[in-house]
């Protein structure tokens, strides 16, 4: 902990912090919405769930719909239903919830060692990387237009 002892403001480091997060996410707003014209209505969260007969998880997706956005944060299936589908079935899901909620356009990130070809194959095109990732990988930012139809453009 540091201390600044002519204003007495304190420095401290931690794990995470719930309460300092929700006031940053507030304080940004504060930014965030005039200069982007939206309001806190344009913020929603999305989920796609798949589950199989027996009720277990085969796979999902999370993400956020923002101004016309569709943020993509985690797409997880499990191993043995992998060659099945269900990835591209969950991102098309998540693409029409989108559109649906008035968004035409999406981004994405994963790694290397995940699956960047999986969404350059769903139309998404790669906008840059962050390096650096443990293991040598790389952070692959993709970004999608939606077309009329929902083709990427």
């Amino acid at each position: 902990m540091s201390h600044d002892h002519q204003s007495g403001a304190v420095l401290s480091v931690g794990d995470r912090d719930a309460e300092l997060s929700k006031n940053l996410s507030d304080g940004l707003d504060e930014v965030n919405f005039p200069a982007t014209g939206t309001t806190a209505a344009d913020q929603t969260g999305l989920s796609v769930k798949a589950v199989d007969g027996e009720g277990r998880l085969i796979g999902g997706l999370t993400g956020w719909t923002w101004g016309g956005l569709l943020g993509i944060d985690m797409l997880w299936i499990r191993e043995d239903s992998r060659r099945d589908g269900w990835g591209g079935k969950l991102l098309l899901a998540a693409e029409e919830e989108a559109r649906r909620r008035g968004c035409d356009r999406a981004c994405v990130s994963s790694f290397t060692f995940q699956a960047p070809g999986f969404y350059q194959r769903h139309g998404y095109r790669e906008t840059g990387r962050t390096l650096g990732i443990p293991g040598g990988a790389e952070d692959v930012h993709m970004f999608k237009e939606f077309g009329p139809e929902g083709e990427a453009r």
